[in-house]
């Protein structure tokens, strides 16, 4: 019965994206939704789009083990990343109107400056989309008893037809089903368990001295550990087509600041949940913690009656699908519009919109073989946004709030960044690789403006 669930909600999704495929006319109206989404579809749609596998199977067992300081990056950098997005970004990019976040680097800083950023930005999220697909994988070979390789390709085929037909308006419309079954499922779930456990007060005095703590020991390098906790998610992900298309896709510009305002305050809320069951799931039932991420699922299968079954699954179907569609369709756009456009300038939009959805195919083809080669959902994810923060989010704010910046220091910054951060990441240094790959990043943007103003008769080309 809850096999036959599961592949219901599969046919449900195909069927929202047939019929959502005849709104689609235009390239806008794929990967933007022809900028006419209200309140509710726009912040289900950001809120969704984050809220995924590393959330419920990567996260809880981080929590279960290490505490609160384990869970820093995500749920609670994941939620500041949202929150900073919704008060000093949706409002200067929706104004821009343009299609996709590299659009913004050439408008900014120049032809060049693009082509890179798009280079860049297009792998930064084949971790992330492994992640989904090797937790779509994990849950469904649980459920059906197949292979890990055919659950993966067969939840792929899924994605890619539904993401296909539709583009961001079946994304927008299945992601707001999704994030009520998300919301719901795991709500019931938790009183459920809430009401087993008796109460909040046999977890606190289970728990180890030092669970909870919300703050590191104040040693230097415990602190620059917790910093580069915070900023993983929290800045990593600011430079990120897949947030980059919800705010583009709102209605109006306040619809788009309050979109992704109430998203993160909704992500939070929500993205405690699964903490909250993974903790349970473990003062109850110790003996399923061996089996690390899939803790809360196995957890839900060995204990909880059917109904509960289909609620929690249909949930982290739900979750892990949303985040799924609305990462393969980020890099997908950004192939499209700036490197196959780039290079071609006389595309039609209808050739643009074929090239794009080609890409989708492509991607997800690559990402199939990243996730049936890796084991760890939170780690994939946290690889994805380290990558965005080392090589995009410098030119990115800079670009917006410092007129000096030019486009020798966004190239200087985007490839010094990258550099030094794969370079940390292969000698093993002592503190975390962003570090030092954020501080390059800068350097290389304070070096671009320093040389504009000594030389500024000499143009590098």
């Amino acid at each position: 019965m809850l096999a036959f669930s599961i592949f219901a909600y599969f046919l449900a999704n195909l069927g929202i994206g047939l019929w959502a495929s005849r709104r689609i006319s235009s390239t806008q109206d794929f990967l933007l939704a022809g900028r006419r989404l209200p309140l509710v579809l726009a912040a289900s749609a950001t809120f969704a789009t984050w809220f995924g596998s590393e959330t419920i199977m990567g996260a809880p067992i981080e929590f279960v083990e290490h505490g609160l300081l384990g869970v820093i990056e995500d749920p609670f950098g994941a939620a500041l990343c949202l929150l900073l997005i919704g008060l000093f970004f949706a409002r200067k990019f929706y104004k821009m109107n343009i299609i996709t976040f590299c659009d913004f680097f050439r408008i900014r800083y120049g032809r060049r400056a693009e082509l890179i950023s798009a280079i860049l930005i297009i792998p930064s999220y084949f971790s992330w989309i492994a992640a989904q697909l090797l937790a779509m994988g994990i849950v469904l070979k649980v459920i059906m008893g197949w292979s890990l390789t055919a659950c993966i390709l067969g939840s792929s085929f899924v994605v890619i037809v539904y993401t296909i037909w539709g583009g961001m308006w079946s994304v927008s419309i299945t992601d707001f089903l999704q994030t009520i079954m998300i919301i719901v499922g795991l709500i019931i779930v938790s009183v459920v368990l809430y009401q087993k456990v008796g109460g909040f007060q046999p977890l606190i005095q289970a728990a180890p001295d030092g669970f909870f703590r919300f703050y590191p020991e104040f040693t230097f390098k415990g602190s620059v550990e917790y910093f580069a906790s915070w900023i993983t998610i929290g800045l990593g992900s600011i430079p990120q087509q897949d947030v980059f298309q919800r705010v583009m896709s709102s209605k109006s510009e306040n619809v788009a600041v309050r979109s992704t305002l109430l998203s993160s305050f909704m992500y939070l809320t929500v993205a405690l949940l699964p903490l909250f069951i993974g903790l349970c799931g473990h003062h109850l039932y110790p003996d399923v913690r061996k089996d690390g991420q899939m803790i809360i699922p196995n957890m839900i299968l060995q204990h909880m009656s059917l109904p509960l079954q289909i609620l929690f699954f249909g949930a982290l179907v739900s979750a892990i699908l949303s985040t799924t569609s609305s990462a393969i369709m980020a890099p997908s756009a950004v192939l499209g519009e700036n490197i196959f456009k780039f290079f071609n300038p006389a595309l039609t939009d209808e050739q643009l919109l074929r090239i794009i959805r080609l890409s989708i195919i492509v991607i997800t083809l690559i990402c199939i073989v990243l996730a049936v080669t890796r084991e760890s959902i939170f780690d994939l994810v946290a690889e994805s946004s380290a990558f965005s923060l080392v090589s995009l989010f410098v030119p990115l704010a800079a670009g917006i709030y410092w007129k000096a910046t030019n486009e020798l220091g966004c190239i200087l910054s985007m490839i010094m960044g990258l550099v030094t951060w794969l370079i940390c990441q292969w000698i093993e240094t002592t503190y975390p690789p962003l570090i030092y790959g954020l501080l390059a990043s800068m350097g290389g943007m304070i070096m671009g403006i320093i040389w504009a103003r000594l030389f500024p008769k000499i143009n590098i080309r």
